[in-house]
């Protein structure tokens, strides 16, 4: 931990392939000691999607002790160009069109975080008992709302409900938004992949987040999106921010769900 962090991460992990596909093209990483966070879902299918979301997983793991946010952001940014510059030669080399993956992580330093994503991977913020999505889907779907040409109600029936703008690996940079924030004792972030999104509501998870240590609230809301059916594989973080003891070293890794 560096000397002036003031906050220390409690974090919990969960992943499951699903009740409907094969493979886990999920992938995701936790460096609390580092200040990252980071959900990965990859689309292409095996030997692409899986691929994607890994390439991310393991470009950022090399991130290291940022001095501050911006500087984290600087080193996660030239990863995550480095990541999806390799995943567009493997499209190349496998010739069956575009593979990629969304992405989304938190990044803290300080007192300070910042929100990078593309795509449709969600981070929610609970604080004092509200609980906000950090994140705005980059989807189809999510434009036609902006732009007013649909409805909520519409929105949730909408065919091309799934259909994403943004995603690693499809453009020659990557395309990510960003939101920054201070941090505060108590906050809760909940990163997660569209397969929990797809089956429970926000007050759902906010529920979840709220009642339950960061390991229990992912494992309850895998287990509840597995009995709901899960279409999708499913992946969430879960990231408690308390105030920093010094004495301690809080830093582990965990890794995505295939080893790589």
């Amino acid at each position: 931990m560096a000397a002036d962090q003031r906050f220390e991460f409690e974090t919990g992990a969960a992943t499951d392939v699903g009740r409907k596909r094969q493979i886990n093209e999920d992938s995701y990483l936790a460096r609390p000691g580092y200040g990252l966070w980071v959900v990965a879902d990859g689309m292409g299918g095996h030997s692409a999607g899986d691929y994607a979301s890994q390439t991310i997983v393991a470009e950022l793991d090399s991130v290291g002790m940022a001095t501050s946010v911006e500087d984290l952001r600087a080193r996660f940014m030239e990863r995550l160009t480095r990541a999806n510059d390799l995943i567009l030669q493997h499209a190349d080399r496998l010739g069956a069109g575009t593979i990629g993956a969304t992405v989304v992580a938190i990044l803290a330093n300080g007192d300070h975080y910042a929100c990078v994503w593309s795509g449709d991977s969600r981070a929610y913020l609970l604080r004092g008992g509200q609980f906000v999505q950090q994140s705005r889907d980059h989807t189809e779907v999510q434009a036609l709302l902006d732009a007013g040409t649909i409805t909520p109600h519409e929105a949730e029936t909408w065919p091309r409900k799934n259909v994403i703008t943004r995603a690693v690996g499809v453009t020659p940079t990557p395309q990510c938004d960003v939101v920054v924030g201070a941090l505060a004792p108590g906050d809760v972030f909940i990163l997660c992949s569209d397969g929990l999104t797809e089956h429970m509501l926000d007050h759902e998870i906010a529920a979840a987040a709220a009642h339950f240590g960061p390991q229990e609230a992912c494992d309850r809301l895998v287990q509840e999106t597995l009995v709901r059916g899960a279409r999708d594989n499913v992946t969430v973080i879960a990231v408690r921010c308390v105030e920093a003891d010094v004495s301690s070293d809080d830093d582990m890794l965990i890794d995505g769900a295939e080893e790589y």
